[in-house]
């Protein structure tokens, strides 16, 4: 059987067993299933938060509780219909997350793991201490859940419903992936300086991803609830929280599918260990824990990516790539008259400490014209370059784009404004092909929001910034590349790849650093001749380059730089017959 035929009968088969288990298996197995897709909700979430976005949470098992102790506690008390509960539940962990997201996730590295920890064990300890919710006895007699005529009241009739709401919730992570905003997200894992660089709104993007894996844990509680009519504390603790991220990372934490892998595997062998292993042993004991915490060193080392993508070496990929379409073109940006200032920098200057790496630097770029900044290693071009984009903000000085002062702004606004950039050292997303790399270009070129790519109403906008980032692509000699790995690609391409992105940005002003590194002479060439290209067409591009024949046959003029400061100005001609050049940059007289 091809791999084709075997994907499809394999997509085929799990729905298929998903609607025929509850009729033929036993009810301890539906219990299982029932708790695997529980679990899988879970970690669901955390595949976007952690997998995709590069944020570790041990702390979701306790928006599990807010949404089982917000139904628990409405129907209860109050007597409100379960299905109301659900958006009352959904409500009450959005504004806790988004609360405890505005401040955890400020930190960063080790800081931010540990901080989850920290409110979800408040959390936790809020559960058992609140005698309206039961202290540490809990709440029982929760009502099961209406559907139609019927009540959900055994668990092999709330099984669908379980699954139902999984296949649903991956469904929408998948088409929230594969979108504008998706790409945003995947971005957070590559680092927030080159997001921040292309307009993706960094912090905005944390709290949202944080708020949707927390709202899907609160769809897990709320069905938790129902199922057992019955809430207390217990599975809401840290330890849970550590085991839906070991689930995570298991089963696959990149992946969506990867999630239900995790949850079953860990699952099933949790109700086999605690089985077999008291029998071994003679005794009676948490033995399972040990046998988790050797697997999870194992993994670790021997399949850091988890369980699916070894199952998926059977099949296709299960992530379908972004391909270019026909599409009508993006609306340009109007290109400033040639000759007029686009960027002009005054008196800028960087201090870190006691050291100076930018000292009163002047300059102005003007549409049209191609201005090289050179220097020794260490001079401080790309400190300036940060510091002009709005990376790293300047210690002092003015910077004006188009007339407007933006030394104060963020990098995303400035980019907004119509200035793009590459990087010294290449910052592209390798797990992406090259494709969805550039698409990451047109972000600020798009409106659609984070609930029109979950419900896939951001199709013809999706298809339109692709098709400029395939547009891009060619300009740039890559279109033989286009759906390729780009971390497969040798350095040179990948410098081209990060123009193209520039480019998918429509700026008017280009700012490039190194961009002839690791090329050889026919690709300089083509790239000479490609910034020839946009020069005419009245784009302005400051270039940092240490390749000399390259700059010299390239530049309008050549601003030089030393210590943080300017040393020279001028005409290429000039620049190297000037004698403080050629002594401190160009190899001394000879």
């Amino acid at each position: 059987m091809s791999r084709g035929r075997q994907s499809t009968f394999a997509l085929l088969l799990f729905p298929g067993a998903l609607v025929a288990a509850p009729l033929l298996l036993p009810e301890f197995y539906i219990t299982l299933l029932n708790y695997i897709g529980l679990y899988a909700t879970v970690a669901l979430g955390l595949v976007l938060l952690t997998g995709v976005g590069g944020l570790t949470s041990f702390g979701q098992a306790a928006f599990v509780g807010l949404g089982a102790y917000t139904t628990a506690y409405l129907t209860t008390v109050f007597g409100v219909s379960p299905w109301l509960t659900l958006p009352a539940g959904l409500l009450l962990t959005g504004l806790v997350a988004w609360s405890l997201g505005r401040v955890t996730l400020r930190l960063s590295g080790h800081f931010l793991p540990l901080g989850t920890i920290a409110w979800g064990i408040a959390l936790y300890y809020l559960f058992g201490n609140l005698g309206a919710l039961g202290g540490h006895t809990g709440i029982s007699g929760i009502p099961p859940l209406p559907f139609v005529d019927l009540e959900l009241r055994s668990g092999r009739a709330f099984c669908y419903l379980i699954w139902a709401v999984l296949l649903l919730l991956m469904l929408i992570t998948r088409n929230l992936l594969d979108s504008r905003e998706g790409r945003a997200i995947r971005a957070l894992k590559g680092g927030s300086l080159m997001a921040e660089a292309m307009g993706v709104n960094t912090p905005r993007s944390k709290i949202v991803i944080f708020t949707v894996a927390a709202l899907y844990a609160s769809i897990s509680g709320w069905l938790y609830a129902h199922l057992q009519r019955f809430v207390n504390p217990t599975p809401f603790s840290l330890t849970q929280g550590i085991e839906y991220l070991f689930m995570a990372v298991v089963g696959g934490v990149a992946h969506v599918r990867g999630a239900v892998v995790g949850a079953g595997l860990i699952t099933i062998l949790k109700q086999w260990l605690q089985d077999w292993l008291p029998s071994l042993l003679g005794k009676s004991g948490n033995f399972e824990m040990i046998a988790f915490g050797l697997l999870m060193i194992f993994v670790l080392h021997r399949a850091r990516d988890g369980v699916w993508p070894i199952i998926q070496r059977f099949y296709p990929p299960s992530v379908v790539r972004a391909r270019a379409v026909e599409a009508p073109a993006l609306p340009r940006r109007p290109l400033p008259a040639a000759g007029s200032v686009l960027l002009e920098v005054k008196d800028a200057s960087k201090r870190f400490g006691g050291l100076v790496a930018n000292d009163r630097m002047s300059f102005r770029v003007r549409a049209g014209e191609v201005l090289a900044l050179i220097g020794p290693n260490g001079a401080g071009k790309s400190t300036l370059f940060d510091g002009i984009s709005g990376i790293d903000p300047l210690t002092s000085g003015a910077v004006s784009f188009r007339g407007e002062r933006i030394e104060s702004l963020p990098a995303g606004e400035v980019a907004r404004r119509g200035m793009s950039r590459t990087f010294q050292h290449v910052r592209l997303l390798p797990a992406m092909n090259v494709l969805e790399n550039v698409a990451v270009g047109t972000h600020l070129r798009g409106r659609k929001s984070f609930v029109a790519a979950a419900c896939r109403a951001d199709r013809d906008e999706e298809s339109r910034r692709l098709r400029e980032a395939a547009a891009q692509i060619e300009r740039c000699g890559l279109a033989g590349q286009m759906y390729e790995l780009a971390g497969s690609l040798p350095l040179g391409k990948q410098r081209l790849i990060e123009i193209a992105r520039a480019l998918a940005a429509d700026p008017c002003l280009l700012l490039l650093d190194e961009p002839a590194a690791g090329l050889r002479y026919l690709e300089k060439q083509a790239l000479a001749n490609l910034l020839r290209r946009l020069r005419a067409e009245g784009m302005g591009i400051l270039l940092v380059e240490h390749d000399m024949d390259f700059v010299m046959g390239l530049a309008d003029r050549v601003v030089v730089m030393e210590f943080g400061q300017k040393l020279a100005a001028g005409l290429p001609e000039e620049i190297q017959c000037n004698p403080a050049v050629v002594e401190a940059y160009l190899g001394g007289v000879e």
